[in-house]
């Protein structure tokens, strides 16, 4: 069992895109929770787009990893997204909060998420799956 952990890790460090959500994590400033929080967003020409969770003293000015990096993103222009992996400290893999659901469901549709922990085990999902009957511009 520990080598098949071993290789897993060893797969995942090969992902570029798992890779970067593992090392996002390192910029991440959580000094209340110490809940440090990666992600990596991979746009539809293969870039990826880094983010980490920022807290603040409020907790509620606090912004998530998945939205900085959907923001970084679009920021610099780019709209069409491929998939994201998502990566915390915990042993337990960590899916997006509901906000970050819908910020995902809102600009990047439903893509794939793949969830990452440091051992290197992972989860694939939707975005439809983390969120079902998402509210969109169609309700309005």
């Amino acid at each position: 069992m520990h080598h098949k952990l071993d290789c897993r890790l060893r797969d995942a460090l090969m992902s570029p895109l798992l890779s970067a959500a593992l090392a996002a994590r390192d910029h991440a400033h959580a000094p209340y929770s110490r809940f440090r929080v990666g992600a990596a967003l991979e746009d539809s020409t293969g870039q990826i787009h880094t983010g980490c969770n920022i807290e603040n003293s409020t907790y509620g000015l606090t912004i998530c990893a998945e939205r900085v990096a959907v923001f970084k993103a679009m920021s610099e222009g780019v709209r069409a997204f491929r998939r994201l992996a998502i990566s915390a400290d915990t042993e337990t893999l960590t899916p997006p909060c509901g906000a970050c659901r819908q910020i995902l469901w809102e600009f990047c549709g439903d893509i794939e998420i793949i969830l990452v922990n440091p051992r290197g085990k992972t989860e694939t999902l939707r975005v439809k799956d983390l969120l079902p009957r998402a509210f969109d511009a169609s309700y309005l």
